[in-house]
C-alpha cells in the first residue's frame, strides 16, 4: 500500500525532465533578442521592402504597374542624369586615388618630414562636410567673383576666368578633395603591412627608389587601392550636397538632384522609388566587388608579417613628397576654410580682407535674430545624439548575439545590421518616406523619422566597431559572472559593456559626427521645425547670402570640432581614421 502512490510520481518524473530539458535554454532575455529582430525589420527591411513595392504600385490605387519605371527612365534627361552620376563617380575616384596614394606611400614608407601635419590634413578633409567645401570653392573659383579669378584679372588684365568651379571637372575635384581620406586610409593600412625586404630585393636587382615603389610596393597593395577607388565612386554617385550646390547652377543633372526634383510638388514618390533602384543595385554590386578584392590577402601576406619595415630615405626628394601632401592639404582644407572664415566676418565677401569690411553682424543675426538657426543647432545635436545612442545600443546587442552564437540566425542579424552600408543615404531616406510618411505612422517631418533614419543609416559604423570590441573580450569573463548567479543581460551590462566602453564611446562619437553633417538623408525627411544644420545650410545657399552661410558653416564646424576634441581626449587622436 505504501508504494501505490509512488507510481504516478515515477511516471511524472520523466515528463518533468523532458519539460525542463525543452525549456532549460530559454531565458527571459530571449525576448530581447526577438525585440532586436523586430527593430531591425522596422529600421532596415521594411523601408527597403516598401521602396521596392511602391516602385511597382500605381499611385492612389496600389495596383501593380511598370509605368513608374517607364516614367523614371522614359526621358533622355533622366537617363543622362544616371550617366552623369557614373562619370562623376569615376572621375572623382580617379582624382582621389591620384591625390591619396602618393600621400599614403610617403607617410607609411618614407622619411618625409611633418607626417603629423599630413595626418591632420587627412583628418581635416574627413571632418569638413562636402557641401561646406563646395561653398568654399565657389568663393575661391567662382567665374565672376571667386578670389582666384579676381587675383588673376588683377595680375594679367584678362577678363576670362582662370578657374570655373561650375563645371563637371570642378564638381568632381571638390568631391575628390573630400573623399581622398578614404583611399588614404585603405592604402596606408595596407602599406604598413609590407615588409622592407621586398623593396630591398628590388634594390639589390638594380631598381631605384621610385622603380621599387612603382613596381613592388604599389602592386602589392593594388586591392586596397581598388577598394578605396570603389568606396569613393559610391560616395560620389550617392552625394547630394555638392552636386546640388555646384551642379544645379551649372545645369549638370545627376541621379541625386533628379531624385530631389521628383520630391518637388506634386511629390512622385513612386517614380522616385523606381528611379532609385538602379542606384541601389550599382552600389550593392560594387560592394561585392570590393569585398572580393579585400579578400585577396595574398597580395600582402606573401611579404611576411614579421618582416622589418624601415623608412625609405628620400634625400632631397622628401621635400617634394611633403610639397605634394601640402598642396593637397591646401586645396582640401586650408584654402576653403580660409575663404569661409573670411566671408563669415565680412560685410561683403567679394571685397576681401579690409578693416572696414569686418563685422560680427552675420553671427549676431544667426545667434540672436534668425528664426531657425539656433533651433537647427539644437535639432542637429539631439537628433544626432539620439541616433548615435540607438545605433550603438543596437549594435552592441547584435554584435554580442552574433559573436557569442546565441541564436542560430545570428549571422542573418549581422547581415541586416550591415545592410545599410550598401544603401545610399538618399535611397534610405526615400525608403523611410515611402514606409512611414503616410498613415498609420504619419511620421513625415517629425523628429522621430529623422532620428530613426540616421540610426539605420549609420548602424553599420556602430556594428563594425562593436563587433570588433566584442571579439576582443573572452566569453569566460561573462561565464564567471553567470556562475555567480548573474543573468545574461546583467552580465553584459556589468562585465562586457565596461570592458568595451572605450570602443563604444568611439563608435558613438563617430556616428554622432557623421550624422551631424548628413544632408542626403535629412533633406528628404525634415519638416518646417525639424530642420538640421546641414539642411539649413543648403537653404541658405539657395538664397545666395554667402556671408551668413559661411558664418553658419563656421558654427557647424565648431560643434563638430568640440566632439572631435572630446573623442581625441577620451578615445585617441586617430579614433576617426581607424579601420575596423
Amino acid at each position: 500500500m505504501s508504494e501505490a502512490p509512488a507510481l504516478p510520481h515515477a511516471q511524472a518524473g520523466p515528463i518533468q525532465a523532458r519539460r525542463s530539458g525543452r525549456f532549460a535554454r530559454f531565458e527571459p532575455v530571449m525576448l530581447l533578442w526577438i525585440a532586436l529582430i523586430a527593430i531591425l525589420l522596422f529600421l532596415v527591411a521594411f523601408p527597403l521592402g516598401k521602396l521596392l513595392v511602391v516602385s511597382f504600385e500605381t499611385r492612389g490605387t496600389g495596383e501593380f504597374t511598370l509605368m513608374n519605371y517607364v516614367s523614371a527612365y522614359g526621358r533622355p534627361r533622366y537617363v543622362d542624369a544616371l550617366v552623369n552620376s557614373l562619370l562623376l563617380g569615376l572621375l572623382s575616384a580617379v582624382m582621389a586615388v591620384v591625390m591619396a596614394v602618393p600621400m599614403a606611400w610617403a607617410v607609411s614608407r618614407t622619411d618625409m618630414p611633418f607626417k603629423g601635419l599630413t595626418w591632420a590634413v587627412v583628418l581635416g578633409a574627413f571632418i569638413l562636410p562636402p557641401y561646406l567645401s563646395a561653398i568654399g570653392w565657389i568663393l575661391l573659383a567662382g567665374p565672376n567673383s571667386g578670389f582666384l579669378n579676381i587675383a588673376w584679372r588683377a595680375i594679367t588684365g584678362l577678363q576670362d576666368p582662370l578657374f570655373n568651379i561650375y563645371t563637371f571637372s570642378g564638381m568632381a575635384l571638390v568631391i575628390a578633395l573630400n573623399s581622398f581620406p578614404l583611399v588614404f586610409i585603405f592604402v596606408k593600412s595596407a602599406l604598413d603591412l609590407v615588409s622592407s625586404e621586398m623593396e630591398d630585393a628590388a634594390n639589390i636587382l638594380g631598381a631605384g627608389t621610385w622603380t621599387a615603389m612603382r613596381k613592388v610596393s604599389i602592386p602589392l597593395v593594388w586591392p586596397a587601392i581598388m577598394a578605396g577607388f570603389i568606396i569613393v565612386f559610391l560616395e560620389a554617385i550617392a552625394l547630394f550636397g555638392t552636386p546640388a550646390i555646384i551642379g544645379i547652377p551649372a545645369r549638370i543633372n545627376v541621379v541625386t538632384t533628379q531624385l530631389w526634383q521628383f520630391f518637388e510638388y506634386p511629390v512622385r514618390v513612386e517614380v522616385a522609388a523606381a528611379y532609385a533602384m538602379p542606384l541601389l543595385l550599382i552600389t550593392a554590386g560594387m560592394i561585392v566587388v570590393q569585398k572580393l578584392m579585400l579578400a585577396r590577402k595574398g597580395y600582402v601576406s606573401q611579404t611576411g608579417k614579421g618582416g622589418e619595415r624601415r623608412p625609405i630615405k628620400l634625400g632631397p626628394w622628401r621635400w617634394v613628397a611633403f610639397a605634394w601632401c601640402a598642396a593637397v592639404g591646401l586645396m582640401a582644407v586650408i584654402a576653403p576654410l580660409f575663404v569661409l572664415l573670411q566671408a563669415s566676418f565680412a560685410k561683403a565677401w567679394g571685397r576681401g580682407l579690409a578693416w572696414d569690411n569686418l563685422t560680427l553682424a552675420n553671427y549676431r543675426l544667426l545667434i540672436f535674430e534668425h528664426d531657425m538657426a539656433m533651433t537647427s543647432i539644437w535639432n542637429t545635436i539631439w537628433f544626432s545624439a539620439s541616433a548615435a545612442s540607438i545605433a550603438v545600443v543596437l549594435a552592441l546587442l547584435i554584435a554580442y548575439i552574433v559573436n557569442r552564437k546565441l541564436v542560430p540566425f545570428g549571422e542573418a542579424l549581422g547581415f541586416m545590421a550591415m545592410a545599410p552600408f550598401v544603401i545610399p543615404g538618399i535611397v534610405m531616406a526615400i525608403g523611410f518616406y515611402a514606409a512611414y510618411a503616410s498613415p498609420p505612422f504619419a511620421l513625415y517631418g517629425t523628429a522621430a523619422i529623422i532620428i530613426l533614419a540616421f540610426a539605420a543609416r549609420f548602424l553599420p559604423i556602430a556594428y563594425a566597431n562593436s563587433s570588433s570590441a566584442i571579439r576582443a573580450v573572452h566569453p569566460e569573463m561573462e561565464e564567471a559572472a553567470r556562475i555567480l548567479g548573474s543573468g545574461r543581460l546583467h552580465a553584459i551590462w556589468m562585465v562586457t559593456a565596461p570592458l568595451v566602453r572605450k570602443s563604444l564611446l568611439g563608435g558613438w562619437l563617430i556616428v554622432f559626427i557623421v550624422a551631424s553633417r548628413e544632408l542626403s538623408a535629412a533633406i528628404f525627411l525634415v519638416g518646417p521645425r525639424t530642420r538640421t544644420m546641414s539642411v539649413l545650410l543648403y537653404d541658405l545657399s539657395e538664397a545666395g547670402n554667402f556671408e551668413v552661410l559661411a558664418a553658419f558653416g563656421g558654427l557647424l564646424l565648431v560643434v563638430t570640432m568640440v566632439f572631435v576634441g572630446i573623442g581625441m581626449k577620451l578615445v585617441g587622436r586617430d579614433f576617426m581614421l581607424r579601420r575596423n
